[in-house]
């Protein structure tokens, strides 16, 4: 067993919408003038949050989520993806010890201590002064273990304000200030709607929000204080990494892998895909093949439907861009035939909204695709929101039955309308899904859910991905001999 450093630091809040986000990508753009490398890390179930920091860092960040994965797979994914020499930042979810139940099951808290990971608290300080200092004392106090490091203060209203923060906090808990961030105008303001904020790819003067963010941190913050507690974290033990690939009944160890053709939606529409997800499918012999659900001259799925072996449809905003989902009609089509022929779709929760007949916002309607029997309406609260458990306990194109998943949903929409024969094949053991306490819609090799799934969590899913697409991959060839 080998001890490396890891340098790193968790940045946590007290709650949701702290300042956790802006902070870390201003503190990882400053980090990265310095020449230093840097690895970013969102903790729990998360994809806007964490492609900022992506947009940030310039790699893709990864997520840390014990729910999902368990924590031997958290720390697993952070020694393979973590940088041993140069810099780890961990952005928190919600406060630090919000967890799955009362006791903080899950929480950042709990990584914290897993990873060994010195903290740095976010405190948003609007309209209060020493009651800052009682929250961070309340903090010590609740686990003492975790070793909270510094506290940075944010949308501050003025030198008197900052200085009886400080003073409070300091002389109450011991712990230092170690910057005060005033609040924002709102051109460094993330825009967000209702998932979260605004993703990255979507704003034209991104890196320029980056850069500005760079300043504020750099001219509020400590950074070299804060770079020495990173490089004062405690080494962490490590065992030798194991490809999950490797584990699967589909890596085709010792021989060369048979290569299959996936693609996957990757759009303003549809962007919610963990890194993990399409690298697993990459290394189990999958060609992915980026398609657009709006361009009316998508050169794959439009001109060269037949070299596809399956399709991938995650989540994201489609509800943002219906008019012009609904408008390619050309798409929808060649989408349905294929899937009348047999290709294998998977579609997580946006996907689902794309396949349905119809959906309704702002009391207009909207004809999709058309390829499940459902129709959905969009609610201006969440639906269905938190971590998932299901058991897979009827029959459908990519898993066993008997198979239990964890994963996460989000989502404002919900199934009003259904046929009777429709079908379902996962129950819900946690969470709400989609229909009568249910999940997993299935339609010939089509399977849908609201549920988001990580690769890490679920590797069976890389198999039925392959597997499926392999196999409509031997029944396109047949047919072929056949016809020619």
């Amino acid at each position: 067993m080998n001890r490396n450093n890891y340098p790193r630091i968790i940045i946590s809040g007290l709650s949701g919408d702290s300042g956790k986000t802006i902070v870390s990508c201003g503190l990882i753009t400053s980090l990265k003038t310095r020449g230093l490398e840097v690895s970013a890390f969102k903790k729990g179930p998360d994809y806007i949050d964490a492609a900022w920091l992506s947009l940030s860092s310039g790699k893709p960040a990864r997520n840390l989520d014990s729910f999902m994965m368990g924590f031997p797979k958290v720390k697993d994914s952070f020694l393979n993806k973590g940088d041993k020499n140069g810099v780890n930042i961990i952005e928190g979810n919600r406060g630090l010890f919000d967890g799955v139940d009362g006791k903080g099951t899950h929480s950042t808290a709990e990584l914290a201590r897993f990873l060994h990971s010195p903290v740095i608290i976010v405190q948003d300080v609007s309209k209060v002064t020493r009651t800052a200092a009682a929250s961070i004392l309340g903090c010590l106090n609740l686990d003492p273990e975790i070793k909270i490091e510094g506290v940075i203060l944010n949308r501050t209203a003025g030198d008197r304000h900052i200085k009886i923060v400080k003073e409070a906090i300091e002389g109450e808990t011991g712990i230092p200030v170690l910057g005060a961030v005033p609040k924002l105008p709102d051109r460094l303001s993330f825009p967000s709607r209702h998932l979260g904020l605004i993703m990255p790819d979507e704003l034209e003067g991104k890196t320029g929000i980056l850069s500005e963010l760079k300043y504020l941190i750099e001219e509020n913050v400590d950074v070299s204080k804060i770079l020495e507690l990173i490089n004062n974290a405690p080494g962490i033990e490590s065992l030798p990494w194991i490809d999950p690939i490797s584990q699967s009944g589909v890596s085709g160890t010792g021989k060369k892998k048979e290569t299959v053709s996936i693609g996957y939606f990757k759009d303003n529409s549809f962007s919610f895909y963990y890194p993990e997800n399409l690298e697993m499918l990459a290394r189990a012999g999958a060609e992915l093949i980026p398609l657009s659900s709006t361009n009316l001259d998508n050169s794959v799925l439009l001109q060269n439907p037949e070299i596809l072996d399956a399709v991938y449809i995650g989540g994201g905003f489609p509800e943002i861009n219906l008019d012009d989902l609904a408008a390619n009609k050309k798409l929808s089509q060649v989408l349905k035939t294929l899937v009348e022929e047999g290709l294998p779709v998977y579609a997580e929760c946006g996907g689902l909204m794309y396949l349905a007949k119809k959906v309704i916002w702002k009391e207009k309607e909207y004809h999709l695709a058309g390829i499940l029997p459902v129709e959905i309406q969009m609610h201006s609260k969440p639906q269905g929101h938190g971590y998932t458990e299901t058991i897979v306990d009827r029959e459908n194109p990519f898993f066993e039955k008997g198979t239990v998943l964890k994963g996460h949903e989000f989502h404002y929409s919900q199934i009003y309308e259904f046929t009777p024969d429709t079908k379902t094949s996962l129950k819900m053991i946690r969470g709400k899904g989609s229909i009568d306490n249910r999940d997993g819609l299935v339609y010939k090799n089509v399977f849908a859910s609201y549920i988001h799934i990580h690769a890490l969590a679920a590797p069976e899913w890389v198999d039925g991905m392959i597997s499926c697409s392999k196999k409509y991959k031997q029944l396109k060839n047949k047919k072929m001999l056949i016809e020619g």
